[in-house]
Order: structure tokens, then sequence, then C-alpha cells
């Protein structure tokens, strides 16, 4: 039994890019009383598969998709069939390899903005859901230089800032989302809830961790494993 394979039930994957941030990602998800775990972005998609995750989150990170070696996922992944959030890097990975193109931005855009939700975001599907229950302004909190300038095929605009018209983005049949800012800091006020939106609308989770459920399973495989080996 693998790391990835040790709890149950509905279960949440976040693939590490080196963002200051990914812990911070997993805790937000938790407090969902969802289980989730940090791997890392290499990790091949066969088993992310195995692990029998609801959904894949990419972290953030400091590199540029174009960077001498920048950290890349498998490919595969784009191909599990789960629904996939992309935050900041890990938004500029997926376009990028979905035949969206990322550029510098001439206007690095750190700090405090507001996120429009744009009308096409309203009209029902999976890209309402991101955003379900939230007003048509947000404030956020950005942190990136380079920003996706082309969608790739299949994806809508779900939100925009003054700097970015793709500040959101989903393909509503894949279930693939992305967030160019970050919802899982404090700055980002509403953000915990648009994580709750993928986590239980889209992900289809159970509110069915916490830390003493862990523990009880955990405790009941080893008594098992232990009980074979009599």
């Amino acid at each position: 039994m693998t790391q990835m394979e040790a709890f149950g039930g509905s279960k949440i994957l976040i693939l590490d890019f080196g963002s200051q941030y990914t812990q911070v990602i997993a805790r937000r998800v938790r407090e969902c009383q969802v289980y989730s775990q940090i791997v890392a972005f290499s990790t091949p998609a066969k088993k992310l598969k195995e692990s029998g995750a609801r959904g894949l989150i990419l972290s953030g990170g400091p590199a540029s998709v174009y960077g001498k070696g920048a950290p890349h996922p498998d490919p595969e992944i784009f191909n599990l069939g789960i629904p996939i959030l992309g935050i900041c890097y890990g938004m500029q990975l997926m376009g990028h390899h979905l035949g969206g193109k990322v550029e510098n931005s001439q206007r690095r855009e750190f700090g405090a903005t507001l996120l429009k939700v744009k009308a096409e975001a309203r009209r029902g599907g999976e890209t309402a859901d991101l955003f379900y229950g939230l007003p048509d302004i947000l404030d956020i909190w950005n942190s990136h230089g380079d920003k996706l300038t082309k969608l790739p095929k299949g994806f809508v605009a779900a939100a925009e800032t003054d700097n970015s018209p793709y500040a959101a983005i989903a393909d509503r049949k894949r279930h693939f989302y992305g967030l160019q800012f970050h919802p899982e800091v404090v700055h980002t006020p509403r953000g915990k809830e648009i994580l709750q939106n993928f986590v239980y609308r889209i992900c289809g989770s159970k509110m069915d961790w916490t830390m003493g459920s862990f523990i009880e399973q955990t405790r009941n495989r080893s008594a098992m494993t232990t009980w074979s080996w009599v």
C-alpha cells in the first residue's frame, strides 16, 4: 500500500510546484473535512489514478512554464478523467499543456486587486459552480509575472481583472479550472468558498475526514496487516 492509498474516503491530491502556499492549500482542503495530500509534481499519472483521488490541485510556483528546468507534470494527468484546479503557475501549466499561450506580463500583478466574475460564468454548468454563492466582484490576492494570453481549446474565461482577461478559466466538459490568483491565502477573503465549491460541487467530495478518523483508519489497517502475517 502506497502512502497515497492510506485514506479510504474522499481525497484531493495537490501537486507541488514549489509554491510557498502549497501547505496552505492542503490545510484549506482539510478545513473542508476532506483529506488532502501533497505529492511531488513529477508523480506519474498512473500513481495518481491508483490513489483514487477525486480531484487534483496544481499549486503555484516561482518558475516560468518556458524556463529552463521549470517543473512540469506528467502530461497524462489531463487524461485521468477527474477534475483539476490550477492555481497561478498551476493554471499557466494547464494552459501551456493544453494548447493555450503563456507570456510574460508587461505589468507584474502582485497584491490585492478586484476580480470580476463574467456573465458567462453565471449561465449554469460547471463553470458557475466554482463561484457558486459568490458576488460578481471579489477581493483577491495575486502574485505572478506571467499570465495566460490565449485560451486552450474548450475553455472559457470565467473572470477577469484589469490586468488579465483570463484571471479564471474553465472547461465545463473536462472539469478543468484555472485561477490566476491565490484563493488559499487570507488576503483572498472568500477564497475558501471557491475551494469548497471545487472540492464539494465539482469533485463530489464528502466531509468524511478528521484527524481522528484518519488515525482510526490507519490503526485499523495496521491491525489487519499484522493479522495477515499470523
